[in-house]
């Protein structure tokens, strides 16, 4: 076999296994280390294996990914998802279809948190869900919001993805963080937009409006102060310089630890539950680096990726079509992945692709954290993109009595937006950019 073929034999071989639901690591590390034989022998392998993990686990920058995480726990354990929610619903519940909307918002903050998609999705709808239902939300609109909603997670700093992304590709972590702002808003407004249109041509799927006090408004912002604290102090000082992201994480986990114990919201029991969370997680997420780099190293010695680089290159198309192509492409593989392992198998080989193209005579910088937004947002869309998506098995879990074809159905109107925003920020990078320009220079 050629080396090329051997490449194309291993990446079939792994969406193989990961159709039969074979765990991802493994997925990938088996067809990386055969393919690694097949091109170099057992010795090279061995040799390759005895630096290559010590020295992926071992970078100091992977620490921020069990920090952040870390933070996450200790919020769901402190009971903040609540006061996010009851926050925006006195808001928003004025409005016609409010209480998604504030379902929406209070993903969007709680998601800038705890940095992660399922755990945002989860403790929200747990909160937000049966209030839903009880004042007359139809179960289609519900659990629609909440799934949606929470794919903010992957997008909304301290997202471990972008986290990913960002380690994979040499960036400044700060950086990517205020790329994903704007963005991440752009994404809340077109959810809120859609839950507007919804209720306006289908009153019956929310009841009338329902609008807060003024005391109502007060009390429930003054419960959202820890929020407000452990965002301005760990990102204000991430942004403002005064500690690296890594070190913000360390002080957010001592801010977020802090409030659950004036909170009286963790004991012991909790505590080592957070702590064994994370460090499941944690070392799930480590093993996947390792299968990805096992498959990689595989791939760049079959040449795979330098040969595709080139035949892109050459083809006379478009730099713009090319992106298009691999948003799809993206989406599709988002129906047999989720978008970490998608991340860490994809973006060594699509990378140098994208960087030896011109966009917009954007610079590398520049066009590293722009591409990395648009692969975050198509990562958000693959979350409820049937006939996976994610959050929308999350949801079916919590709300058992609504048929998961509703909730597919729900989504339409949410994926419409996200196609809307997805073509603007590939037609328009400076969304992305604009705020990076301005704060980090």
């Amino acid at each position: 076999m050629s080396t090329m073929s051997v490449g194309l034999t291993m990446f079939g071989a792994m969406l193989v296994l990961m159709a039969v639901r074979v765990p991802i690591a493994i997925s990938m590390f088996v067809p990386g280390a055969l393919g690694y034989i097949a091109l170099s022998g057992w010795d090279p392998l061995l040799a390759h294996l005895k630096g290559a993990v010590y020295g992926r686990v071992s970078v100091y920058d992977l620490s921020v990914i069990p920090l952040f995480m870390l933070m996450g726990a200790f919020a769901v354990q402190g009971g903040l998802s609540k006061a996010l929610f009851d926050f925006a619903n006195a808001l928003l519940g004025r409005f016609r279809g409010g209480m998604a909307m504030a379902g929406v918002l209070a993903c969007a903050a709680f998601g800038s948190i705890s940095g992660s998609t399922v755990a945002t999705t989860a403790t929200i709808a747990q909160v937000a869900y049966p209030e839903m239902r009880r004042i007359g939300f139809s179960g289609r609109l519900a659990t629609a919001a909440l799934a949606t909603g929470g794919t903010m997670g992957v997008l909304l700093p301290p997202s471990v993805t972008l986290m990913v992304y960002a380690i994979l590709t040499e960036q400044n972590i700060t950086k990517m963080f205020l790329a994903a702002y704007v963005p991440a808003l752009l994404a809340a407004a077109g959810y809120i937009l859609a839950i507007a249109l919804v209720v306006r041509l289908q009153p019956g799927q929310a009841p009338a409006a329902q609008a807060a006090s003024g005391r109502e408004i007060a009390t429930a912002a003054a419960r959202v102060w820890p929020i407000m604290t452990i965002f301005v102090v760990v990102f204000g000082g991430i942004y403002g310089g005064l500690f690296t992201a890594t070190e913000g994480a360390a002080i957010g986990n001592l801010l977020t630890f802090a409030i659950t114990l004036i909170k009286r919201e963790m004991d012991l029991a909790r505590l080592l539950a957070c702590i064994r969370t994370t460090a499941q997680t944690s070392g799930m997420i480590f093993l996947i680096f390792i299968g990805a780099d096992m498959i990689n190293a595989a791939l760049a010695l079959s040449q795979l990726p330098a040969q595709l680089a080139d035949i892109v290159s050459h083809l006379q198309i478009s730099p713009l079509v090319v992106m298009g192509g691999i948003m799809v492409f993206y989406i599709l593989l988002g129906c047999v992945m989720d978008e970490m392992s998608m991340i860490l198998l994809t973006v060594p080989t699509l990378f140098p692709v994208i960087m030896g193209m011109d966009f917009f005579g954007l610079d590398a910088s520049d066009k590293a954290l722009w591409f990395g937004i648009l692969i975050l947002t198509v990562c958000e869309i693959g979350m409820i993109f049937p006939p996976v998506g994610l959050n929308v098995y999350i949801m079916n879990g919590l709300a058992k009595d609504v048929p998961m074809v509703e909730t597919y159905k729900g989504v339409v109107p949410f994926l419409l937006t996200d196609a809307v925003r997805l073509a603007l920020l590939i037609g328009f990078p400076s969304i992305a950019l604009w705020l990076v320009h301005r704060l980090a220079g």
